[in-house]
């Protein structure tokens, strides 16, 4: 395996002193996405461009004129529009849509010299917390090929996990940059709604949505999403205050008071190596001068099946664009206009995100809209309320990510609810809005990676990824 570097800052003292060049690093990139080919990351790998990006970047690096992130080589997951590159959300309804702009993210990254090696598989319409629910297939864990990656952002998280990019750039609306995060033992990111637009990213819950980052540093995460953030003409629903820097260099030595939930460590289930973990995490925090207390969040119950029923109505009609007829696949065996809606969607779209819509139509329909989405409004606001109070009186809260490490590929799912229960500690921050980030941490059971969550106040990202840092030093 080449060389894994684990921050930016690396690559360009390698590039400026050891010999390192723009292209050599491209090429190591590239043998390694061909060595793991086995692992599925990538359902594309954009190979010429490229190494024909590098050259051009590796010149102005010479000439000091590259911008802040070049020497950086990234995937993007396959719900990200690049124009003039396929873009297909990991779903057979969009097999050939090929994007005619690109998103304002890719644009913003491109601008200060970042090179996009190719687009990473995903689970169809980023629903998912395994990426099995691909038209592309599973991808497998680079830690234990037997394995899920985590989703919806899998093949994005295994492709900095093996090496084959040094980031990559995923969405996360429930846990799906956090949740495969954990499972690779990487660090995800997931700034404040509303901080990075979504102008160019397919939708899955337009409310949840948020674009973040999966990366081995802290300095990369906050980098990333210096140059990603900001206003944008083209999303009215971003926040439109720009942080100037993210400032981790500036991060102090204050102690903070950490709560942690109480219910998540009493939790039945919950992994004997995460909840160890979890002990193991306080314990250091405590000796390390920080306060860190139980709080109770009795809303914890409420969180999946709340978050649930309000994605699966926005995706129901998010999705509703896909009908055979606009644009994307359309059935062959259509013969007017009835059959090709009915065909078009029933063999384009998943088993899963069948389900979804369907529930998400059910929920909206007038005999049920009160019963399911004005009730589940309601608890969004109770269990953001809560969070904010708790947040009043803590600087962070502190949860694992996910209940368990990365569980077998082969593991039969009889029941999706079980399933669904993996977003049990990732979609609290969701719902509220929150930054959150997922940080690896030791676990003594075995060499499965593991991952804790921290969630901050929105907008104290600074705070956020100051400590997190603090806390990967320490651990």
């Amino acid at each position: 395996m080449a060389k894994t570097f684990t921050s930016l800052n690396e690559i360009r003292h390698g590039l400026q002193h050891d010999g390192l060049t723009m292209e050599g690093l491209v090429k190591d990139y590239l043998s390694q996405i061909a060595l793991n080919s086995h692992l599925n990351a990538f359902v594309e790998v954009f190979e010429k461009e490229a190494v024909e990006r590098a050259i051009v970047i590796g010149e102005k690096l010479k000439n000091n004129t590259a911008g802040r992130l070049a020497g950086m080589v990234i995937s993007i997951k396959d719900n990200i529009l690049y124009k003039g590159h396929k873009a297909s959300a990991s779903s057979k309804i969009l097999e050939n849509y090929k994007a005619i702009y690109s998103s304002t993210i890719v644009e913003r990254l491109l601008a200060e010299d970042a090179i996009i090696i190719g687009r990473c598989n995903c689970d169809e319409f980023a629903m998912g917390a395994s990426n099995q629910n691909s038209y592309y297939g599973a991808v497998k864990n680079f830690a234990d090929n037997a394995r899920v990656p985590g989703g919806s952002s899998g093949g994005s998280a295994v492709s900095v996990q093996a090496g084959m990019c040094h980031a990559a750039i995923g969405t996360d609306t429930g846990g799906s940059v956090r949740q495969p995060a954990s499972f690779c033992g990487i660090i995800g990111f997931k700034p404040t709604y509303g901080r990075i637009s979504r102008h160019g990213i397919i939708a899955y819950a337009s409310s949840f949505d948020q674009v973040g980052t999966l990366t081995r540093s802290v300095e990369d995460a906050v980098l990333l999403t210096e140059v990603m953030a900001g206003p944008d003409q083209y999303d009215s629903t971003l926040i439109q205050s720009k942080a100037d820097s993210y400032g981790i260099e500036t991060a102090g030595t204050a102690k903070k008071k950490i709560a942690y939930l109480k219910e998540a460590l009493e939790r039945p289930g919950l992994d004997e190596a995460v909840k160890t973990a979890l002990e193991d995490t306080i314990a250091n925090l405590k000796a390390q001068g920080h306060t860190v207390e139980p709080v109770s969040f009795e809303y914890l119950d409420y969180v999946v099946p709340t978050y649930y029923i309000l994605t699966m109505a926005e995706a129901s009609s998010n999705l509703a664009r896909y009908d055979g007829v606009h644009y994307g696949y359309r059935s062959p065996n259509a013969t007017d206009l009835t059959s090709t809606y009915k065909l078009s969607r029933s063999e384009g779209f998943g088993k899963e995100v069948k389900r979804r819509i369907m529930l998400g139509t059910f929920i909206l329909s007038a005999g049920y809209y009160d019963a399911y989405y004005t009730k589940a409004q309601k608890m969004r606001r109770l269990i953001r309320d809560k969070t904010f109070e708790i947040l009043k009186e803590y600087d962070l809260i502190l949860t694992p990510t996910a209940p368990e490490p990365a569980f077998r590929l082969d593991r039969e799912e009889k029941d999706p609810v079980v399933s669904y229960l993996s977003d049990i500690f990732t979609v609290q921050a969701s719902l509220a809005g929150l930054p959150a980030i997922s940080l690896p941490v030791k676990n003594k059971s075995s060499k499965l990676p593991l991952g804790m969550q921290l969630s901050a106040k929105p907008l104290a990202e600074r705070e956020l990824l100051s400590f997190s840092k603090i806390f990967l030093d320490l651990s």
